[in-house]
């Protein structure tokens, strides 16, 4: 029987990654679609960070397949995860401390991506982006003199400027304080409904 249902905006089936010996995932499946917040939870090594990864492009996996919106992709890197609309936060920032936020968040963009800005646009974009998601950060601010929190803004900033309809937080409270977390959690809230 046909449905007229919308696939999820990704599945991933049977998912399988050995490292060696050891199995870190095991005939996964996982569904998400848009506007839904999820956890992975499970003690250290139970395969949540590699199972990311895998849907980032950055591993891949050794028996399974991926589906974005009904179709199977094959994810070599995190550039293929990027252009079907994949961003990823990770856990340990990439930031560099002697550059202000905006000179962070512009060093991610290359000449490959479609998303060149110039300086006074992309400061505009950062400051947009804070007042609509409660990410506020001041562009010109140097790296050096941020929280952790506000580090981490900078890094989800930098994903959502390349307009992604899946984005992955690895491991995103690990790092907070209870009330950046709880911003955190307003802001998730935010940005699953827009």
């Amino acid at each position: 029987m046909q449905t007229d249902e919308a696939p999820p905006l990704v599945s991933m089936r049977q998912i399988v990654k050995r490292f060696g010996q050891f199995v870190a995932n095991d005939q996964i499946n996982l569904d998400l679609a848009a506007g839904e917040i999820h956890a992975l939870l499970g003690e250290n090594g139970a395969g949540k960070s590699t199972l990311v990864k895998i849907l980032n492009g950055l591993l891949q996996p050794d028996a399974g397949e991926i589906y974005w919106q009904g179709e199977k992709v094959l994810l070599k890197s995190p550039r293929d995860a990027s252009e079907i609309g994949i961003s990823m936060v990770f856990q340990q920032f990439s930031l560099f401390e002697n550059l202000t936020v905006a000179e962070n968040i512009n060093a991610a963009f290359t000449e490959h991506d479609t998303h060149g800005f110039g300086v006074r646009a992309l400061e505009d974009r950062i400051i947009e982006i804070g007042e609509d998601y409660d990410l506020n950060l001041d562009p010109n601010r140097p790296v050096h003199t941020l929280s952790t929190g506000e580090r981490q803004r900078i890094e989800i900033v930098r994903a959502l400027l390349r307009h992604p309809k899946l984005l992955i937080l690895d491991e995103p409270t690990s790092v907070l304080t209870p009330q950046e977390a709880e911003d955190l959690f307003l802001t998730l809230e935010k940005l699953a409904s827009g």
